[in-house]
């Protein structure tokens, strides 16, 4: 079946995607391919609903007052297409006034098809509902699964929804609404935002009604609620899981995977060197619990990223640059950090079993793989925390149900805060690929690892002349002939006849040692052409 794709194209340098460096792609396929076609009758460019939780700060400034200071990492309110209420103003007349708010106009009588990107970058969940309308959720990350109706569906940093919109209610506007969870909610800032349905013909710009973040709130069945699994009562929840994928059933739902990888992760009290020195402000000389920074750690390690791409710079790649947790120890007590890569063979089915431990905070964390997509297989909380062997003992057991089926294929999913989250794939895909957390300030830290998808004989071949990258710092130390580069003519003399001179030397020609090296050689030369 030709593939239905709707991404979100956005940066991955830095904070540039909280700042809206960010857009939709959408790939469309015939209507005779498209197994929903007969659901709808519209689907058009302007209902693209791109969310986005908002600060009032830049990113990097809103991540170093929280992660160097006591600032906070909580949003402030959430743009629907880049608009929103959030402060009033009062006319000429004494009315209050808004800024503008996105608005989604249709015809009564027909259906539409609407596609959501949840752009977010912090750790906000955003709850999708709409006044007197149903959301017959019909695809996820671009790939389709059976059609089910709900109240209202949760989304989380990274993924993509598409449901439709039956205009079968009364002519009128209609709030939609668009509530923060988690980080978001009563506890911190309320963080919500309005859009408005229009049906044609309607004069009226908003609904009379003035809601509140407490209001807004609408019971019945909703779709991949925040941290609920398939234990939720199926009356109330539907968890991922529980779809059934459209697509053909393929080698990743075999009865036993070729490889599993357990990853487990929490908040550790770390001396990460970029927040705590330690035996100066480390985390536990430090007293005052808002200037402790916890650290984010797939199986205790952090991420640290090389400064050159995996991938076309391969050979460059030495084997004290990578770790895992089987080639480090006791990260537990002290803070590890490397390029974190998992070693799978080409076209073997590997399932993960993401374990959020839960013990720091009730917190959530949406993960991202690059390069495939997976089955969404297992979804559970098991409660407020849990350990990573509790769930290998379930396991062992017997007692983990796994949708072998027709699991729903995504490429971001949400883990169960206490709970665990299994998705299957089969590496066809040959390459260095990242698997990360969505939310920006963790993946910013390390909260993530590298796949190595096959041997590098098997990866694509870098194109001749393609360009390198790197830090460019000079090393004093350097032996490297290759890093020797522009040292002028005496110096590729020097290179061409005294090699074990020239890989100790390496000056730059402004430099003392230059000059003295090129008087030394042009001494030796000048005898020589007088002889001549």
């Amino acid at each position: 079946m030709p593939v239905l794709k709707k991404d979100l194209l956005y940066v991955l340098l830095g904070f540039q995607r909280s700042d809206g460096t960010f857009g939709p792609f959408i790939v469309r396929i015939p209507e005779e391919d498209d197994p929903h076609s007969l659901l709808y009758d519209y689907d058009l460019p302007n209902h693209i609903i791109t969310i986005l939780d908002w600060t009032k700060e830049v990113g990097n400034d809103k991540y170093m007052s929280h992660m160097q200071n006591d600032g906070d990492n909580k949003p402030d309110t959430i743009l629907v297409n880049g608009m929103g209420r959030f402060k009033h103003f009062q006319d000429a007349n004494g009315t209050t006034i808004f800024t503008p708010t996105a608005r989604f106009t249709v015809e009564q009588g027909y259906r539409y098809r609407f596609r959501l990107i949840n752009a977010g970058f912090l750790n906000c969940p955003i709850e999708l509902s709409i006044d007197n309308h149903t959301l017959t959720v019909i695809s996820s990350d671009g790939s389709d699964f059976n059609a089910t109706e709900v109240e209202s569906l949760v989304s989380y940093a990274g993924e993509r929804f598409d449901f439709i919109v039956n205009a079968d209610r009364p002519k009128d506007v209609y709030w939609m609404h668009f509530r923060g969870l988690m980080d978001c909610d009563e506890r911190f800032t309320k963080a919500y935002q309005l859009a408005v349905l229009q049906y044609k013909d309607v004069e009226k710009k908003y609904p009379l009604s003035e809601p509140t973040y407490d209001s807004s709130k609408k019971e019945g069945k909703q779709m991949n609620a925040l941290n609920k699994g398939t234990e939720a009562d199926n009356s109330s929840y539907v968890s991922m899981p529980q779809l059934h994928s459209l697509d053909q059933w393929d080698d990743s739902l075999q009865e036993k995977a070729d490889f599993q990888y357990y990853v487990s992760y929490d908040f550790y009290k770390m001396n990460h060197p970029v927040f705590h020195k330690e035996n100066t402000y480390g985390f536990f000389n430090v007293t005052d619990p808002m200037q402790q920074v916890l650290t984010p750690q797939l199986n205790y390690i952090s991420m640290k990223l090389q400064s050159f791409p995996l991938l076309p710079q391969r050979n460059q790649i030495e084997e004290n640059m990578l770790c895992n947790e089987t080639t480090v120890q006791d990260c537990e007590n002290k803070f590890c950090e490397c390029t974190h890569i998992v070693n799978i063979p080409l076209n073997t089915v590997v399932e993960m079993v993401l374990i959020d431990k839960g013990y720091a905070y009730d917190a959530n964390h949406p993960f991202h793989l690059h390069g495939h997509s997976f089955r969404v297989v297992a979804m559970e909380r098991i409660g407020s925390h849990v350990n990573a062997s509790d769930i290998r003992k379930m396991d062992l057991n017997g007692q983990i149900n796994r949708n072998l089926k027709d699991a729903p294929l995504k490429d971001t999913v949400t883990v169960p805060d206490g709970g665990f989250t299994i998705i299957r794939f089969k590496a066809t895909n040959p390459g260095y690929w990242i698997f990360h957390c969505h939310i920006e300030f963790h993946v910013e830290v390390g909260m993530s690892l590298v796949f190595k998808i096959g041997e590098d004989y098997e990866m694509p071949p870098v194109p001749t002349g393609f360009p390198k990258c790197g830090d460019y710092i000079p090393n004093v130390n350097s032996t490297n002939l290759d890093e020797c580069e522009n040292v002028g003519t005496f110096g590729s003399i020097l290179k061409k006849l005294l090699p074990n001179v020239y890989k100790n030397y390496c000056p730059l020609p402004s430099s003392a040692s230059y000059k003295i090296v090129h008087f030394s050689l042009l001494l030796a030369f000048v005898p020589l052409v007088i002889l001549r």
